[in-house]
């Protein structure tokens, strides 16, 4: 019996299957190892996908920070906006005759239409196009409404109020009856205040354009970061 197990291991060796100590032939063995583990491709494919959404993450990142800010149109839109401010306290320091406060109230005018002009178009326009919420339509008149909203009826609201405000403190016009204060300051501004129709038409075309130009930007940004990803 001993004979015949030393035969059959002669036998197995010379057909080259190595047996282990267990009994079991090694490759056999071996054979049973890998296929209980996962396979290399399917690993492979694991450890990728998460790099390569940490890549499209990055470059929808890099896409929202250094390409599509436009921070020269915004800059320049709350520019224009500020020398709208300067107009509209010029015309109505001139309607009410008012020569005090002056270094004040221009400083107000011109700073409070640029902050608001570059929040707005920050908070309206800027971050919904990183949303994917607004199309090209909705950011061309988004920007063109900024333009007029912050950039003409703000500054002129506002300097009619301060300006009003240091007219009847100085008393430098009339007092108006009572009940009909806005009535009779409109009546008087009425001529010069045709004036606030360059801003307004300026702002409004500033607006289309950049508005336009924005989301262009965006648009060929997006193409080119998804192209490269």
């Amino acid at each position: 019996m001993a004979a015949l197990g030393r035969e059959a291991g002669a036998d197995l060796r010379d057909a080259g299957v190595q047996v282990g100590a267990g009994g079991a032939p090694k490759d056999i063995r071996m054979a049973t190892y890998t296929h209980g583990q996962p396979s290399p491709s399917l690993g492979d494919a694991k450890l990728r996908r998460p790099m390569v959404i940490e890549i499209i993450e990055k470059k929808f990142e890099y896409l929202r920070k250094e390409k599509t800010l436009n921070i020269d149109g915004t800059v320049f839109l709350g520019t224009t906006s500020g020398f709208s401010g300067i107009l509209a306290n010029v015309i109505f320091r001139h309607c009410f005759k008012v020569k005090h406060d002056a270094l004040k109230t221009y400083a107000s005018l011109t700073t409070l239409p640029f902050l608001s002009t570059v929040v707005a178009y920050k908070l309206f326009v800027t971050d919904a196009l990183y949303s994917g919420n607004i199309s090209e339509e909705n950011c061309v008149l988004r920007s063109s409404l900024i333009g007029i909203v912050c950039g003409v009826l703000y500054p002129s609201a506002l300097a009619f109020s301060k300006n009003g405000r240091l007219a009847v403190k100085y008393h430098t016009v009339p007092l108006p009856p009572k009940g009909r204060v806005l009535l009779s300051w409109l009546l008087l501004c009425q001529t010069e205040i045709k004036a606030m129709v360059i801003p307004l038409l300026f702002q409004t075309v500033f607006g289309i354009f950049n508005g336009l130009r924005h989301y262009a930007i965006f648009e060929s940004t997006l193409e080119k970061t998804v192209h490269e990803g």
